[in-house]
């Protein structure tokens, strides 16, 4: 297992990072970013639609359309691709996560981890979340966290938590209970700490349920 986390840090540190001109000022790796997005966006024929449209709609983005919402005061776009069973989280109320996750280093067009293969079929990303207000707060459990051996850190992405407000987060009891799935596009302020430190901005296909 540990050669396996090795392998899969090594790989973060090879893609994670992308090479800039030593002159290169956080303002021109920002605009890159930008760029880098937009790009993503046009070639992914994504249809943005803002908070007020999101809310208009009942808080649902129109699959057939491609749609995501763009929280402006983050950057991040949401896509809800199944809502989930069960309630949305509340305010107060501290829970136990599950997630299965593919993560891509847009700069790179690259699958850069995940834990959505055979081998880390035993490996549920577990993250502990507490809701006060419209906040969350999170970080991942040690020993339960393909994100935090990569990483090295137990803090989930602020990003990773955006969808918590939308989506409900239950267990599958009846046949026809869903999990909760999300896309997200991920700025590096809401990223990991690689993803700060290096500017890069993620996509992420995301699965949450409740733990036990």
């Amino acid at each position: 297992m540990k050669r396996i986390f090795y392998a899969i840090i090594a790989i973060v540190a090879m893609t994670s990072f992308v090479a800039c001109d030593d002159t290169e000022t956080y303002a021109d790796q920002k605009d890159r970013e930008r760029a880098t997005i937009n790009k993503f966006l046009q070639d992914s024929a994504i249809t943005v639609i803002s908070e007020k449209e999101f809310k208009d709609k009942g808080f649902k983005t129109d699959l057939s359309k491609n749609e995501y919402v763009l929280f402006e005061s983050t950057g991040v776009y949401m896509q809800i691709v199944k809502e989930g069973c069960g309630e949305i989280m509340k305010s107060g109320e501290t829970t136990t996560v599950l997630c299965r996750f593919d993560e891509y280093n847009l700069m790179t067009d690259s699958l850069q981890l995940t834990n959505r293969v055979p081998y880390f079929a035993s490996i549920v990303d577990k993250m502990s979340v507490t809701r006060t207000g419209d906040m969350f707060t999170a970080s991942f459990i040690t020993g339960a966290s393909v994100m935090a051996s990569a990483y090295g850190s137990a803090a989930v992405p602020s990003g990773w938590l955006v969808p918590l407000a939308y989506v409900k987060i239950g267990r599958p009891e009846k046949e026809d209970d869903e999990k909760a799935e999300v896309n997200l596009i991920v700025p590096h302020s809401q990223g990991h700490a690689y993803a700060t430190q290096s500017v890069y901005p993620c996509f992420y296909k995301l699965i949450y349920q409740k733990g036990i």
